[in-house]
């Protein structure tokens, strides 16, 4: 099952579920220098130079996150990208997937940019720059 939280649902389960793990699966330049959540596990979902997708990423998941019980929150930039990676590993055999609806950035306001509307840092949320 994949569940829907906003970020501060998923903030208040991360804190309340020591074997919850959050995943950022944004591109390696995304997650250093846009910013991350402190104690986010980088695990690429899509990775540049086009965007091709990880084909070790389920691989990397299960290194990092063994428990396929556990709660494991999955980030992005906006939503998208984390839910395919949600419905990557309940196909692997996870069963408590979480994706963070506004992701890290939130959606794009009316001039384009991101986080005016939502998203992790949007909400007042820790998080941290490499």
């Amino acid at each position: 099952m994949i569940e829907n939280l906003d970020p501060k649902q998923a903030f208040a389960l991360l804190q309340n579920n020591p074997a919850a793990v959050l995943i950022d699966v944004r591109t390696a330049i995304e997650h250093s220098f846009v910013g991350h959540p402190p104690n986010a596990v980088h695990v690429a979902w899509k990775e540049f130079p086009g965007m091709q997708l990880n084909a070790s990423f389920v691989e990397q998941v299960k290194h990092h996150a063994p428990d396929t019980t556990a709660p494991i929150l999955l980030l992005c930039r906006s939503g998208v990208r984390s839910i395919d990676a949600a419905k990557a590993l309940e196909a692997a055999g996870y069963q408590h997937l979480v994706n963070i609806v506004e992701g890290f950035e939130g959606p794009l306001d009316p001039n384009k940019h991101r986080g005016t509307l939502g998203g992790w840092r949007f909400h007042g949320l820790p998080w941290q720059q490499s």
